[in-house]
């Protein structure tokens, strides 16, 4: 074990048992085009990350959505991202600070007014695609999502990888920072996310899935691309819901994980979620 080992979840409060949140990505459909199938990931995870309109989703399949997560107890997220249907918001996009603020604060409204109507409430923001990965290191683009989060709701939380610098920025603003680790993407020596653009980026073998993130629980470490061992702190972990066979990869780390005597939980219930300074 790594001096990680046993910081994980409700290990620090001196449980029995550790924890962790399971999310996926969800209601990125567009009108008759589905995507993913959200009805059976909502019976596995324990938080979804709902599309807002801009990378993917609309507002019929945004409230049901909401609705059939309110319904199975399922904890919901803002999946916020740029204006980019058409790239599915995986396109790096030069915006200005004023408009990815005003962009962000609308997509807020627009799903919390939506899980009012379905009976739920959205307990946290996750960025997707290209603006996940811009503010995890640009901390212009950084501010503007945070004064976004700050001025609907900072009583949000917000799901980001571990040590980003938008991490940082929301945490000086009394933001909480959930702490994320991706079950089916390839990681660099550096912790950061390999790109898509390159072979192997993206692991499907679902034994190997779920080896390794109940590895991440447990242990506290991950294999990256080059083969050595790397620290990881996960406070979530995210099972992307496009993914062919999102299914039975969500499945198959559920059931690993519950097997190895971690519990699944809503991060909102984890108590190593990052603190406020």
């Amino acid at each position: 074990m790594t001096e990680n080992a046993g910081k994980r979840g409700g290990s620090e409060r001196g449980d029995a048992r550790m924890r962790v949140d399971l999310n996926s990505d969800m209601g990125e459909g567009f009108g008759r085009w589905p995507l993913g199938d959200d009805g059976a990931l909502l019976s596995i995870v324990s938080s979804a990350n709902i599309a807002c309109g801009f990378h993917a989703g609309d507002p019929s399949v945004m409230l049901s959505t909401l609705t059939m997560a309110a319904r199975r107890g399922v904890s919901v997220g803002a999946h916020v991202s740029y204006r980019d249907l058409a790239g599915f918001g995986r396109r790096f996009m030069d915006v200005a600070s004023d408009d990815l603020t005003a962009d962000v604060a609308y997509q807020l409204s627009a799903i919390r007014g939506m899980a009012r109507i379905a009976g739920t409430s959205v307990g946290y923001v996750k960025p997707h695609g290209a603006l996940y990965n811009r503010i995890a290191a640009d901390p212009v683009q950084a501010e503007a999502v945070v004064n976004a989060l700050v001025r609907v709701d900072p009583g949000m939380a917000l799901v980001t990888l571990p040590g980003s610098v938008v991490g940082d920025i929301a945490a000086k603003a009394g933001i909480r920072v959930i702490r994320e680790a991706f079950a089916d993407r390839a990681y660099t020596p550096q912790g950061a996310l390999v790109s898509r653009r390159v072979p192997g980026a993206v692991i499907t073998d679902v034994d190997q899935v779920a080896a390794r993130v109940s590895r991440m629980v447990r242990e506290g470490v991950v294999t990256a691309d080059d083969g050595g061992d790397i620290s990881i702190q996960a406070d979530s972990v995210c099972v992307h819901g496009d993914s062919p066979g999102a299914v039975a990869m969500a499945r198959a780390i559920r059931d690993r994980l519950v097997a190895d005597g971690i519990d699944i939980v809503p991060f909102v219930d984890v108590a190593s979620g990052g603190d406020r300074v």
